[in-house]
């Protein structure tokens, strides 16, 4: 764990859910954290609760303006570089497809090209989406080799980040920084309150005691907690650290296949983790095209990292009502989220599960 210790990292998009949530494990592993973004996306946020501004040298600003993207860069002069800021909504997507586009397709060329003119960047680990793909609502699980898509603005978008990452990878970081994709599933976990989110609008309906509302009960998705996708990236970044370029690729993060579920499972299993909650009802409002089943084949990642799921569905949800319901009680933000990233280590590093996602590092 002391690889991380006094390394200098760069984190766009720190603001969010995710961000949050990898700044706190970041900081609490010694490195010393930079971030870049927009203010948090939702009132309350995580990043507010837990008052990570405190922890960490926090820089307001957009990826959509390449001369504050390069002057954060220089300033903070990364070693390492985690690319979360995105656009992440495909409802908002539809709205917003101009900014959306411009978010997370220029954005990702604003940092890449920032990354490219500075020294001392030994790795970077760019964000993308399991949405990335040309979904064809099949069973199969999707591979890192198949082909990009995009129905909607969001997922076309993310194809295209992908596209974009590539294009640099063997344009520019031939030599130099490691440049590697992640590609991972529904990430869930407490403290997230973005709007048009299954998981927070679930927690927001039993907090008020309120019939939750229902979009797509049958829709299946790789629901994965938080910290599953976060330690699956810092083991690809701890890699590239190390000068293992083999590396610098496209990977899949995802959870185990029989932890693939619908929308209407996840809700029964929070309810009953919650307790004392009113039945759904169908949202009847406007629909847009979402995908139906999507799926990730991780076997890349196992078989390359030893890297595998160290909780299983209903152990997350459990997660996220013990969250919330202690937050909710009065106890401090980040000491519940320290707490979880410390049991999750411990979890993560066990012997019968035979992995340890936060390696040494040259």
């Amino acid at each position: 764990m002391n690889g991380w210790r006094g390394r200098r990292v760069l984190i766009t998009g720190h603001t969010g859910f995710k961000g949050s949530w990898l700044s706190l494990w970041l900081h609490a592993l010694g490195a010393e954290v930079t971030g870049f973004a927009l203010p948090p996306p939702s009132d309350p946020s995580l990043f507010g609760a837990a008052r990570i501004a405190d922890l960490i040298e926090h820089h307001q600003g957009d990826v959509r303006d390449l001369t504050a993207v390069r002057a954060v860069v220089e300033a903070s002069r990364p070693e390492v570089i985690f690319h979360l800021a995105a656009q992440p909504l495909v409802r908002l997507s539809y709205r917003e497809p101009v900014e959306t586009y411009a978010t997370n397709v220029m954005g990702t060329v604003h940092l890449l090209e920032a990354a490219r003119r500075a020294p001392g960047v030994k790795a970077i680990v760019c964000v993308t989406s399991d949405k990335c793909y040309e979904n064809r609502e099949w069973v199969w699980p999707y591979r890192e080799s198949d082909p990009m898509g995009g129905h909607d603005p969001y997922s076309s978008s993310k194809g295209c980040a992908e596209l974009v990452a590539a294009a640099w990878r063997s344009s520019f970081f031939a030599q130099g920084p490691g440049l590697a994709t992640v590609r991972a599933g529904n990430v869930i976990g407490g403290g997230d309150w973005a709007s048009d989110r299954l998981i927070p609008d679930l927690v927001r309906a039993f907090e008020a005691g309120a019939s939750p509302l229902i979009r797509s009960p049958d829709s299946v998705r790789p629901w994965q907690h938080v910290l599953e996708a976060l330690g699956g990236y810092l083991q690809i970044a701890g890699r590239l650290l190390a000068g293992e370029r083999q590396f610098a690729d496209a990977w899949n993060f995802g959870p185990a296949d029989d932890d693939t579920r619908p929308v209407s499972w996840i809700v029964e299993r929070m309810r009953a983790a919650w307790g004392g909650t009113p039945p759904p009802e169908a949202d009847h409002g406007s629909r847009v095209h979402e995908a139906g089943l999507l799926r990730l084949d991780c076997s890349k990642a196992r078989a390359a990292l030893g890297w595998q799921p160290a909780l299983d569905l209903e152990t997350a949800l459990d997660w996220i009502v013990d969250w919330h319901k202690a937050v909710g009680r009065g106890e401090d933000a980040r000491a519940v989220t320290l707490a979880q990233i410390a049991d999750y280590s411990v979890a993560a590093s066990d012997p019968h599960i035979g992995i340890r996602f936060v390696p040494q590092v040259a």
